[in-house]
């Protein structure tokens, strides 16, 4: 049976993937969703009380505790989304896993995007004024960035649901050399998802880092998907995604070992 582990991203936490897991654990698949350091629980009680030594939590840290996870099975594929995503790649380059999909991932190698959107949000977290203070979402933000494809009324339910706080030590980090892959080594097969509207990492971002990979004989494949937005995985239409991504999968014949035979692109 295949296994799949589910990294969320910054202001998310498992909460974010349990329809996926349902989605793919219904498909055959063996699905887990491990937190983030200080990032388990209930989203709301992590907003009323944020943990402390939140807004010190950093890129390295995070990793470590996600490839401790990993570590204990056999080599699974792993689905990220936002720096999830980034550390999907992170461990697909450092072999820990078998196969990679990367959802509306933060970039490798500090590689930026000109889009006001993005420009606007990264700076608006990473700000060097506010030191290790975290960043603290609210219902308005998570509308106007991170849910902008839904309704107002829409958006609200789903911060009540998955929304959290976050270090703005993590995004830095994903800018430093934290982030940094070797993208000319060969690799297992990677999958990079992108929504046409979204506000922090832009389409033209992901296809920018799915062709910075160079080498021409690993499977290394994007996908765009109109109008979705940052929420990718949880806006509506979200079973299309996960429905061409497991897809995806098949195609590249991922078996009951976990082994890959004969990849190609989908």
């Amino acid at each position: 049976m295949t296994q799949i582990v589910f990294v969320h991203g910054m202001f998310q936490n498992p909460k974010s993937w349990d329809n996926w897991v349902r989605y793919f654990s219904d498909k055959g698949y063996d699905c887990s969703a491990p937190a983030w350091p200080l990032h388990d629980g209930d989203p709301k009680a992590l907003r009323d009380n944020p943990p402390a030594g939140l807004g010190e939590l950093s890129l390295d840290a995070i990793y470590a505790s996600i490839t401790s996870a990993v570590a204990g099975l056999d080599k699974p594929v792993v689905i990220g989304h936002s720096v999830g995503g980034l550390i999907a790649q992170k461990l697909l380059a450092d072999g820990h896993v078998s196969g990679a999909v990367a959802i509306s991932s933060v970039a490798p190698n500090a590689m930026l995007d000109f889009d006001w959107g993005f420009i606007k949000n990264s700076a608006i977290i990473t700000n060097p004024l506010k030191g290790d203070e975290p960043v603290y979402m609210d219902a308005k933000t998570f509308h106007g960035s991170f849910a902008n494809t839904l309704s107002e009324e829409q958006a609200a339910v789903e911060f009540e649901k998955t929304a959290t706080h976050d270090s703005r030590n993590v995004l830095r980090d994903c800018m430093g050399s934290s982030g940094k892959i070797d993208l000319s080594r060969p690799h297992e097969p990677l999958l990079l998802v992108a929504g046409e509207k979204d506000e922090i990492i832009p389409a033209d971002l992901n296809e920018k880092n799915f062709k910075a990979y160079e080498n021409t004989g690993s499977v290394t494949d994007f996908r765009e998907f109109p109008n979705r937005g940052h929420y990718i995985c949880g806006e509506p239409g979200w079973e299309e995604v996960a429905a061409y991504i497991d897809g995806w999968l098949q195609q590249n014949r991922f078996d009951v070992d976990n082994r890959i035979y004969a990849p190609s692109a989908i």
